[in-house]
């Protein structure tokens, strides 16, 4: 399977339902549940140290407004990239979402996330 064959709504509902889990269990600091459906090579690029350290000192990390705004998709390869406008509960102005999707073992995994 190939994530880029997906239609832009199939694609937007699993990419937001995965947002909306990654900003929550940011906010809780949910290390386990925040890792869940990332893929293996995500994985083996963590630093669970770092991750951690960011989860207990980063405002905007625990901050995250589930109010955000779905910009765009880019198929390249065997990946999606979605584009968030990304809000905080306490900090003003906006963030750049980026969230990496594609299948591992027959499942949508995340390969990439990140606020700029």
């Amino acid at each position: 399977m190939n994530i880029v064959d997906n239609s832009d709504e199939e694609i937007m509902t699993l990419a937001n339902s995965m947002w909306r889990d990654l900003i929550r269990n940011s906010n809780d600091g949910n290390y386990a549940e925040f890792i869940k459906h990332f893929s293996p090579s995500l994985m083996l690029g963590l630093d669970e140290v770092e991750v951690g350290r960011q989860f207990a000192t980063s405002e905007l990390t625990r901050n995250l407004s589930e109010d955000f705004d779905p910009l765009g998709i880019i198929r390249r390869g065997e990946h999606v990239t979605v584009l968030y406008r990304q809000r905080s509960t306490k900090r003003e102005g906006e963030w750049l979402g980026r969230l990496v999707l594609g299948y591992h073992d027959d499942e949508v995994r995340v390969f990439g996330a990140s606020i700029f």
